[in-house]
């Protein structure tokens, strides 16, 4: 039976690596074809990067999937997806690319599959321009729970750039069909907490980075704790090269905001803090319950569940708004978006109810 080919142009919107990702992971759920052409065409350099294709060979694996133009600076792929089977799977990076930015692309997979996944996964665990295995175990999962997706994951040791070599695990159980879900309104958030961490770095450095966090927040009224977690090379948890920064979480409920800040070579302690305190102080302020950086994670999530799902996000971004485009191309569900770039804004989505057909 001839199935049509999903046809997506990566330089549309944001340009970026997200495109891929969230197509290639829609293709293998709803079991499409695809190809994706101008791959990463607003970067510089175009084109994919190490991690990109190590999440392509990992959604491609997970999927059974065949594939074509899988090679560095490639700006173009066809994705070929098969049976998504369960088991135990290894992907490595070979860089310090993110290992969450390969989980996300992975776990929606995940979620369908036909049998439960277990993930081990090599590479950058604390990068500039992704979220930390904490950001995804503190604020995201316990949203994909709400919606039947129910996911554990594990930090076994840290990576920090240039080598990477950290290591993340995750662990699936298959879902039937997606809940919708509704996170609006105006929550009150009365405590913030988090971790300082470091590897091969003198203590201080965390316990000056958490006390400052601290500082501050108290002052705004806030209870707040941070703990401290300085690793050395005793520790199996340690990464190869030193790295140090803080993730900070703004309770509402069950539920919490959050942001993260690395540290950088000649940048006092306190000055992280403070970044990272202003950063979660300016979440808190919007007043909405989902921030803004899970706001464009759960796009590919509401599109495939069923029923209406509605949240409001507190600063609506390019990532949110090219998601929310690649969705409605790929899957067919029915975005409202109220609000405009940078400002609080309400995202409805009426979704497909995707069903595992393994689970029939």
């Amino acid at each position: 039976m001839y199935v049509e080919e999903l046809v997506v142009d990566g330089a549309f919107g944001e340009g970026g690596g997200q495109i891929l990702r969230t197509s290639v992971a829609v293709a293998a759920v709803m079991q499409r074809p695809l190809r994706v052409f101008n791959i990463r065409a607003k970067r510089r350099p175009p084109g994919l990067r190490p991690q990109h294709l190590t999440a392509v060979k990992a959604v491609a694996q997970l999927s059974n999937a065949s594939v074509s133009g899988l090679a560095v600076g490639s700006t173009e792929i066809r994705f070929y997806p098969s049976r998504v089977r369960g088991g135990r799977f290894e992907f490595d990076a070979g860089t310090a690319g993110s290992t969450t930015l390969i989980l996300q692309s992975l776990m929606p997979v995940m979620a369908f599959a036909d049998s439960g996944v277990e993930a081990l996964i090599r590479g950058g665990t604390n990068n500039p321009l992704a979220p930390p295995l904490e950001y995804l175990e503190n604020v995201v999962l316990p949203v994909l729970a709400k919606m039947g997706a129910v996911f554990k994951v594990r930090l076994h040791r840290r990576g920090f750039y240039p080598r990477g070599q950290g290591v993340i695990s995750a662990h699936s159980s298959p879902v039937k069909v997606l809940n919708p879900i509704n996170l609006t309104g105006r929550p009150k958030v009365r405590r913030v907490t988090g971790m300082a961490y470091s590897c091969r770095l003198p203590e201080h450095i965390t316990e000056r980075m958490a006390k400052a966090a601290e500082k501050m927040l108290r002052e705004r009224g806030y209870d707040a704790e941070i703990s401290r977690e300085a690793l050395q090379p005793n520790n199996p948890r340690c990464s190869p090269d030193p790295g140090t920064g803080i993730i900070l979480y703004a309770w509402a409920g069950d539920l919490a905001l959050g942001v993260d800040k690395l540290g950088e070579k000649g940048v006092p302690a306190e000055k992280v803090a403070e970044e990272a305190v202003k950063s979660i102080l300016e979440e808190i302020d919007a007043e909405a319950p989902v921030d803004s950086h899970l706001g464009d994670q759960l796009v590919v999530w509401t599109a495939l569940a069923e029923g209406v799902s509605e949240y409001e996000t507190t600063r609506l971004t390019t990532h949110t708004t090219t998601a929310i485009e690649v969705c409605r191309r790929l899957t067919g569900a029915e975005f409202e978006v109220e609000g405009n770039l940078g400002g609080r804004a309400r995202i409805k989505c009426r979704g497909v109810g995707h069903r595992n057909r393994y689970l029939e």
